[in-house]
């Protein structure tokens, strides 16, 4: 099982959600996908994933792009889970400062506001330190404009890391990727 967690302002049809989707559903792993719109708030959202990690079988695998990596970590700290982490916020309350506010979400068009209490949650989850790392994949791009890829190549120094020039915070190569996260999660042979 994989539970895939999107970034802020983002949600499941976004296309990294959408491809991953459609590539399993061609692998016939349809029904090994879980990835339902966060909410804004980090302590409702990891709610809203331990749900799902409590209604698997087996021990399941975190994807997390952008915020969803924050995300990822905690819950693969916590839950000792596998995770993989694609262009992550490392430093999630400092950098989402920026954007307190009045948000819009980017696929539902839905307006938020972003406060400081959110800021607060984000603190409050925070993984001190990542004990494990032969349980995280990292997946940066060095053209990121909008995280320092940097941060999360320290952050993450030990675990398996693909650090690729250029792109952008995407994560353009994506697509090339979804089978080897596949088998990282041990849904496809290796």
């Amino acid at each position: 099982m994989i539970i895939y967690l999107h970034g802020f302002r983002s949600g499941p049809e976004s296309w990294k959600a959408r491809s991953l989707r459609e590539r399993m559903a061609a692998h016939g792993l349809g029904d090994a996908l879980w990835c339902g719109q966060l909410p804004v708030s980090a302590r409702e959202a990891i709610a809203l994933a331990e749900a799902q990690i409590a209604r698997c079988d087996t021990p399941p695998t975190v994807v997390g792009s952008s915020l969803g990596g924050y995300y990822a970590t905690h819950l693969a700290e916590k839950h000792g889970l596998r995770a993989v982490l694609v262009n992550p916020a490392v430093i999630a309350p400092l950098s989402l400062s920026a954007y307190l506010g009045t948000q819009t979400h980017m696929y539902t068009g839905e307006a938020f506001e972003f406060t400081p209490a959110h800021i607060a949650e984000l603190q409050a989850i925070e993984a001190a330190a990542i004990t494990q790392p032969e349980r995280y994949w990292l997946l940066v791009e060095t053209g990121d404009e909008v995280l320092d890829y940097r941060h999360a190549v320290t952050r993450y120094a030990g675990c398996r890391q693909s650090v690729l020039a250029g792109g952008d915070h995407s994560f353009t190569r994506w697509n090339d990727y979804l089978d080897p996260i596949l088998q990282f999660a041990g849904l496809l042979p290796q």
